[in-house]
């Protein structure tokens, strides 16, 4: 199964640089998993020490946000997408 993750620019110096990755999981979980096998340090930058997403990222499936449907547990299918998206702050 091959979700395309939109990986933003700060996280690509684990990508090789590469916006746009194909990767497998059955879920967000499983698919943090196959991104940190596949590119070994994104983890840490994604999750927090529960392995939770971190406060100021926030992930979509197919323009969802994770956090309005079932959060880490969230199902994917070959063909999603999945964006991860750095909070944006400001007045």
């Amino acid at each position: 199964m091959a979700v395309t993750v939109l990986i933003p620019t700060p996280l690509q110096k684990f990508t090789k640089e590469q916006a746009k990755i194909e990767c497998g999981g059955g879920n967000i979980s499983e698919l943090i998993e196959s991104l940190e096998t596949n590119f070994p340090g994104i983890k840490k930058s994604l999750c927090d020490d529960q392995g939770e997403p971190r406060r100021f990222l926030n992930f979509y499936v197919n323009s969802e946000d994770i956090r309005f449907l079932e959060g880490t547990k969230t199902s994917l299918k070959d063909g999603d997408e999945v964006s991860i998206v750095p909070a944006v702050a400001g007045g």
